[in-house]
């Protein structure tokens, strides 16, 4: 009876995204692009064909079917396989920033305290719309959990293990937790988390990195600009941002660097090197997750620091 029920489902799965796919076909030739809403139930291999502007990947990533997108002369780097679970990063993330007296957050260099209560007064940050998120510490995926997790089929398509008490089947960001081992370990890796303001987080989303036009400011003078699903960090992040794609494409493959993005972070790489703070804090995480990010231990020594 199991057998014929998940057969039965694996047929409805099939039938419902080669409807899927007409349906995109007909918006592609009428609109030029299937619609967003869509885009979870197409094949990720079938992305570059549905929305033909972004390269194929969203949020910048590409999934790992996406064959022969490599970033060359990146160190062979091991990942994370000690902490596995988002929730205890984020509780290692908190003691070791305390510890280290480290009291910055990540993209608009606002203040906080011990207990994470945020202070805007020195860097100027105004809140845009969310007043409350914006007064929190948030833990900020740099490459977002949406994007590495839609090349995981757990993500896409479910789990025989992800079934709700009503038997309703579920996908997404808390079947591929539940399911799978690595995905688990990519979204807890601490060298992808950075301390940020809540609605800027938000804001951000899972969007792509990569530069935007002119120098619209909705945050103070916070010079984060987020516009047409694109993110642009301050100048003095490019590197941070851009050694931190590098570490979980060389750690973990699966597309992390979408073509289109691979100049852009050897740019980024080169206009902001690494500095004390990103050196110190590769260290403090090693000493927790136990595994070296080659990227910044080779940067951080050719830099004296």
């Amino acid at each position: 009876m199991a057998a014929r029920k998940k057969q039965s489902s694996s047929l409805k799965n099939i039938v419902v995204t080669v409807l899927v796919v007409i349906a995109a076909g007909a918006f592609l030739i009428f609109k030029g692009q299937a619609p967003e809403a869509l885009r979870e139930y197409i094949p990720p291999q079938l992305h570059s064909l549905f929305y033909p502007e972004q390269g194929g990947e969203k949020g910048g990533i590409a999934p790992s079917e996406a064959a022969g997108v490599k970033m060359s002369g990146l160190p062979p780097t091991e990942g994370n396989s000690t902490i596995a679970t988002f929730d205890r990063s984020k509780r290692e993330l908190k003691k070791l920033y305390v510890k280290a007296g480290h009291f910055t957050e990540f993209y608009c260099g606002s203040t906080f305290d011990e207990n994470f209560n945020l202070d805007h007064s020195k860097s100027g940050f105004r809140f845009r719309k969310n007043e409350e998120r914006a007064n929190r510490i948030e833990w900020e995926h740099i490459v977002a959990a949406e994007s590495f997790g839609q090349s995981f089929a757990e993500w896409r398509d479910g789990h025989p293990e992800c079934v709700k008490k009503n038997g309703e089947q579920f996908k997404g960001r808390e079947c591929a937790s539940k399911t799978s081992k690595l995905f688990q370990l990519m979204e807890a890796d601490m060298y992808n988390l950075v301390p940020a303001i809540g609605e800027v987080n938000g804001d951000r989303s899972n969007y792509r990195f990569d530069m935007i036009q002119g120098e619209k400011r909705e945050y103070g003078k916070c010079n984060m600009e987020i516009e047409n699903r694109i993110a642009e960090p301050p100048d003095d992040k490019f590197g941070d941002i851009a050694r931190t794609y590098m570490y979980m494409e060389a750690a973990y493959g699966r597309g992390v660097i979408a073509q289109s993005n691979i100049k852009l972070f050897e740019a980024w790489n080169k206009m902001d090197p690494v500095d004390k703070w990103e050196c110190e804090r590769a260290r403090l995480v090693e000493k927790v997750q136990g595994n070296k990010n080659t990227i910044l231990d080779k940067a951080c020594k050719q830099a004296g620091l």
